[in-house]
């Protein structure tokens, strides 16, 4: 495999001749790189998750260089430090948190303009519980031939809360940033099964817990099995490998995958400063092409390259988990209670169903939870939902890349939405709860929801009032 510090292009015709610098750029031409690059040397971050994939296969497969792009990946922290670096220009881009730019769109901890023109993954998450929460919750949960029957509901886990709330002991969770899809997904899983995940009230509390039946706080990816194991939470969301880590470790059970909980929902995006894509649109272009052949390689023929996928994944500059550990969920697989596997093809989508088009749509529901939860403590009308999506996603691009990448005979038209595409997917009823969410009625969507902020409510003196 590939070092991740690479020689520019520059630093090339340094090293080796005037000649063969020039038919290096050549050749580059040739493949259909993108001309005029504006940065040819960049740094991108990611934190240690299988869904950062695509810059993974990106960089080894080499789709950067034949872009005439020299990129450094590099891990971060956490999501906070990731976003900061991003912001202040010591990372050119990053893999995110899909939800992550619309905190800064809103201003919500940190004010700043985040635009994307690609998904990297759909679904991927996973929640889990430790041992003895999970003994406590089979009792309540349905089984067929000796085995749960899935999805596994939250009201399940009523009768432990009550249980812990009885022994004056809190019910911790954890989640990996607050305006993060963990955050987003843990709570809706929760509130589907009637336990109350708390509110924020910005500025004065960004907490999350007031009137929570269930406390949530964050935790990086990497410390959660730890975590978890030491008895300071008893459960978390989180992508993989750190669902199957617990399993492998035996401290632990995932009770539902996010692709259970809300089918192909949107988990990660590529996510650069409004500034960086203004001032290096043809490098910006670049790096989305890149990654667009990542995705696709990917999923090819029914994930034929996934094993060669999770070799690259498992090297400690980017996941570094057991190969075994990766591949568990990677290859289509998703093991539960241990010994529990079952097929689950679409845990880890990368290119299908058009996953990595950014939708409004999608932009849009992030939003809603975010209202609905108490980050955006006033009420929006419809058009401010869209119009918030619409400073953040960027399907232009992505359709720029895409059909440069189909002229180059690097992609079919039949791997991505037609021109047509409007980025408002049709209402779908593809959650837990069965809720419908139509994203042309981002409001009816919230009052449908019985926990929740709704109408006019917003939170004060830690209440929910109209």
């Amino acid at each position: 495999m590939k070092e991740t510090r690479k020689l520019s292009l520059k630093s090339l015709a340094t090293k080796f001749s005037t000649a063969t610098a020039i038919a290096t750029l050549s050749f580059a031409t040739q493949v259909g790189a993108v001309e005029h690059l504006e940065k040819e040397s960049i740094k991108l971050g990611f934190i240690k998750l299988t869904d950062m994939a695509p810059l993974a296969v990106a960089f080894e497969k080499g789709y950067f260089e034949d872009e005439g792009l020299s990129v450094q990946l590099e891990a971060q922290a956490n999501w906070k430090v990731l976003l900061d670096r991003v912001i202040n220009g010591e990372l050119d881009g990053a893999h995110m948190l899909a939800t992550l730019p619309f905190g800064t769109a809103i201003g919500y901890g940190t004010k700043a303009d985040i635009v994307s023109a690609f998904t990297m993954t759909l679904n991927g998450d996973a929640i889990t519980v430790s041992n003895d929460v999970w003994k406590q919750m089979k009792p309540q949960i349905p089984m067929a031939d000796g085995k749960p029957v899935h999805p596994i509901k939250a009201d399940t886990l009523k009768p432990v809360l009550e249980k812990y709330k009885n022994a004056g002991k809190p019910f911790n969770m954890a989640m990996t940033f607050p305006v993060g899809t963990h955050n987003m997904k843990l709570r809706y899983w929760l509130a589907a099964g009637g336990i109350k995940p708390g509110y924020y009230a910005p500025p004065e509390d960004t907490s999350g817990q007031i009137d929570a039946e269930a406390i949530l706080s964050v935790t990086p990816p990497p410390q959660m099995p730890a975590t978890m194991d030491s008895g300071t939470i008893v459960g978390y969301c989180v992508g993989e490998p750190w669902n199957q880590q617990a399993v492998f470790k035996g401290i632990g059970v995932p009770v539902i995958s996010d692709y259970e909980l809300m089918k192909n929902s949107p988990e990660k995006i590529f996510g650069v400063t409004k500034e960086f894509a203004d001032k290096n649109p043809n490098t910006h272009l670049a790096i989305i092409k890149a990654l667009i052949r990542a995705s696709l390689w990917l999923d090819a023929e029914n994930n034929k390259n996934r094993n060669e996928g999770v070799e690259m994944l498992s090297q400690k500059q980017y996941v570094g988990a057991d190969y075994d550990v990766i591949a568990n969920s990677m290859n289509g697989t998703f093991e539960y209670e241990k010994g529990d596997k079952r097929t689950l093809a679409d845990f880890n989508v990368f290119a299908r169903y058009n996953g990595s088009f950014p939708y409004y749509s999608d932009a849009i529901w992030s939003l809603t939870q975010m209202r609905r939860w108490g980050q955006i403590n006033e009420q929006k009308s419809d058009a401010w939902y869209l119009e918030t999506a619409k400073k953040v996603y960027r399907p232009d691009i992505f359709m720029t890349a895409a059909n440069a990448l189909i002229k180059e005979g690097k992609a079919k038209s039949s791997d991505f939405p037609s021109e047509k595409e409007t980025g408002i997917k049709a209402p779908s009823s593809d959650y837990i709860d069965g809720v419908v969410f139509d994203a042309t009625k981002p409001n009816d969507y919230l009052n449908k929801f019985a926990i929740g902020l709704k109408g006019k409510q917003k939170v004060v003196g830690g209440k929910v009032v109209e």
